[in-house]
């Protein structure tokens, strides 16, 4: 047999995967499915009521940003094999710590913020180091850290001004050149000239008369882009997403081959911390005022968008694309049962239904990847 003959022949080991086969393992699938699905039921059951219009859009879409934020940071963590349990407590505990640093304190507003980042990210650091040094799961290191973390807000609040909401920060937020990175809008000027020339919604009354109903983009969508983009960028095209992959997959095949897995571990929980912390101070921001209940149950949400994206709860496997489709399609069916006149508590049914299918499709996936039965 010559050597033309037998490289034209099949090498048995070479596995011919089908357009179809590579089209189902890809973590994104669900969460496409799903955003069409979802944008389909809203188009047909409140296409009428203006969800869809300038005003209805930026109203999901604002909310979808919130979820991708700390989805995000879930997702790098969750495909490096680990869990945060903590968001929703970082963020009421960093917006609280913001609010005493500038309010309280007297700090400037920039430096309140770098400081609660700086605070906030090594906490972060200190649950993966935890997890790593005792080999207890993040599943339990990071519980203790949410309660801790909550306790902790509501006393901060309570000693400082005997309540849990502790207001003003927007008036110390007033021209501060880092605040308004998390508060501000964009493109204002496009949104008004587009209302000048009759193509978006103007006021037709009070003092706002004649000014855009929609008057720009909110930070906090740009800083969800954002991140996602940079999370993409990440998993995919850098050494780093390999070792990502590589130690939520396999932590002891990835040692041996010379993957640093506890930095990297650890490395992903302060990301995750800086995302609760970068949805802190946008809400903080935006209502100027913290309050120590917030962020309750974001932990949860955050999971199941990552879940929907197709990431496999057993780490090594997902998407940070497929994360932000899950945070769209919470934003919404939030949204749309609003703009269906629906009970608004059906959304944690939904919360429930969609996380039951997302793991028995990702139970599959992972099954069609393995080759198990």
């Amino acid at each position: 047999m010559t050597d033309a003959t037998a490289s034209a022949q099949a090498d048995e080991r070479v596995r011919d995967v089908s357009a179809l086969r590579r089209a189902l393992i890809r973590p994104e699938l669900g969460g496409i499915c799903g955003t069409i699905l979802v944008f389909l039921l809203f188009a047909s059951i409140a296409g009428d009521s203006g969800m869809f219009g300038l005003s209805g859009v930026m109203n999901w879409t604002t909310v979808s940003a919130q979820f991708m934020i700390i989805a995000v940071g879930a997702c790098l963590l969750m495909i490096a094999g680990e869990f945060d349990l903590s968001v929703g407590s970082m963020i009421g505990f960093s917006g609280m710590l913001m609010a005493i640093f500038s309010v309280h304190l007297g700090l400037p507003m920039w430096s309140a913020l770098l400081l609660t980042f700086a605070i906030c990210t090594v906490i972060g650091g200190l649950n993966g180091w935890l997890v790593i040094k005792t080999g207890l799961p993040s599943f339990i290191v990071t519980l203790a850290s949410l309660y801790i973390l909550r306790g902790a807000t509501i006393w901060g609040s309570i000693y400082f001004t005997r309540q849990t909401i502790i207001s003003g920060v927007g008036e110390k937020a007033e021209g501060d050149w880092l605040a308004w990175l998390f508060g501000g809008k964009v493109l204002g000027g496009l949104f008004t000239w587009m209302g000048n020339q009759g193509w978006i919604d103007v006021f037709t009354r009070g003092n706002r008369a004649g000014q855009p109903v929609v008057d720009g983009i909110p930070m906090l969508i740009v800083w969800a882009v954002g991140l996602a983009i940079l999370g993409h960028w990440l998993l995919t095209r850098t050494k780093t997403g390999n070792w990502i992959f590589a130690a939520g997959g396999d932590k002891q095949a990835a040692l041996y081959v010379g993957v640093p897995v506890a930095r990297v571990k650890i490395a992903m929980f302060m990301v995750s911390a800086f995302c609760a912390t970068v949805f802190a101070a946008c809400q903080v921001m935006e209502f100027g005022s913290a309050a120590a209940d917030r962020g309750l149950l974001k932990e949860f949400e955050a999971i199941i968008c990552v879940v929907i994206g197709g990431a496999l709860l057993t780490g090594g496997y997902g998407s940070v694309i497929g994360a932000a489709l899950g945070a769209i399609i919470f934003g919404v069916v939030q949204q749309g049962l609003f703009f269906a006149n629906a009970e608004s508590s059906l959304f944690r049914v939904f919360l429930g239904v969609i996380l039951l299918v997302a793991v028995i499709m990702n139970t599959y996936i992972r099954r069609i990847i393995t080759g198990e039965r």
